[in-house]
Parts: structure tokens; C-alpha cells; sequence
């Protein structure tokens, strides 16, 4: 079976899924902790909380036949300092998307934030000629036949490439950042 990851990547993602898989993550780094401070304490994995006693049974095994004289515990500091950075990815993916976006009208179209397929779409009313269709690829935009829009995933960077497009630029006036919601603080106070 072949591995695909750009499947993954450009799947769309809504804020539950994303909050599934972070409580996920956060539980098996709970997990991993506790099954390595049970091992500290007792020197085995058995009765260690969160897993089987043939999860432990195997894990009592890999330590014994490890090679690596600095890793001896049950989940490795790599293990841990992996699922963590994930964590990280994923709050910051849940904050992203649960802030939502929003969609301005231009001369000659409008855009959407298309929440549902995660995807920000630009509609013309008229074909765009072929500058603006290389402008439109080179910022990102991908013309899709089955939703008539040009398209691209819906994030922070995809609203700063059509911001840089003059021609999809707000008819109000304001800019396409001033369309969109404020990020909400990460809690340290950085943006």
C-alpha cells in the first residue's frame, strides 16, 4: 500500500477533526509520561496506567534489547519531544481555523471563505484574461472546474496572497486584511 501524505495535507480539516486528533496527541503524551515514570519507579511496565499488559509485555522487551545505553525507558525523549511539536502544529491549526474567515466582494467577482471544503474561492464574473489567470497560479490559486472558482487552502497565507492581487482587492476600500477577524492571542501575548 502506497503512503500518501499529500492527501493528508490537503484534506480539508474543520476544527472538530483537528480537536479530535489534538485530544489525541494530548492523551498519549499523558500516557507516554506515565508508563516512564512507573518504569523509573519499578523497573517494569506491568500495571503502568493507560496501556495493556501486552502493550507493557512489549515494551519490557524493546528496553531490554535496546542498543542505546542513553534511552533506557519505554517511550524515548524523541518519542515525547515529537508528539509535543505535534500538539503544537495542531493548536495552532485548531486556532486558525476556529477564527474563521471571511469573504469581500471585488469589481468583477467575490470571494469566499469556503469553510466546508477549507478552501478560500475566488469567483469571476467574467473569465479572467490570461495575466490574471498567471497571476492567479502564481499566487497559488488553482481553478477548479467542479466549484467554477479559483481556489486554494483557506489560511492566513492564502488571505496575504490575495491581498498582494490588486484586481481582487475589496471594493469598499478597506484591504483584505481588514475583511478578516482579528487572530485571537496565543496566551503569551505573542501574534
Amino acid at each position: 500500500m502506497a503512503h500518501n501524505n499529500t492527501k493528508t495535507t490537503k484534506e480539508p480539516q474543520s476544527a472538530e477533526k483537528l480537536t479530535g486528533e489534538l485530544c489525541k496527541c494530548v492523551e498519549l503524551q499523558e500516557t507516554m509520561k506515565a508508563v516512564n515514570a512507573h518504569w523509573r519507579k519499578n523497573g517494569t511496565c506491568m500495571g503502568a496506567p493507560g496501556i495493556t499488559d501486552a502493550q507493557a509485555q512489549k515494551l519490557d522487551e524493546k528496553i531490554a534489547t535496546t542498543r542505546c545505553s542513553w534511552e533506557k525507558q519505554p517511550f524515548s525523549t524523541y518519542d515525547l519531544t515529537n508528539n509535543n511539536s505535534k500538539i503544537k502544529r495542531l493548536e495552532s491549526k485548531v486556532r486558525e481555523v476556529s477564527r474563521g474567515f471571511s469573504g469581500w466582494e471585488f469589481d468583477g467577482g467575490r470571494t469566499e471563505a469556503n469553510t466546508d471544503l477549507n478552501r478560500l474561492q475566488i469567483f469571476f464574473d467574467e473569465r479572467p484574461d490570461s495575466d490574471r489567470h498567471s497571476a492567479l497560479r502564481h499566487s497559488g490559486f488553482v481553478y477548479s472546474r467542479t466549484n467554477g472558482a479559483y481556489q486554494r487552502q483557506l489560511n492566513d497565507s492564502a488571505i496575504y496572497a490575495a491581498g498582494r492581487l490588486n484586481f481582487v482587492k475589496p471594493g469598499d476600500g478597506r484591504t483584505v486584511r481588514e475583511h478578516q477577524p482579528k487572530a485571537p492571542d496565543k496566551g503569551d501575548g505573542a501574534r
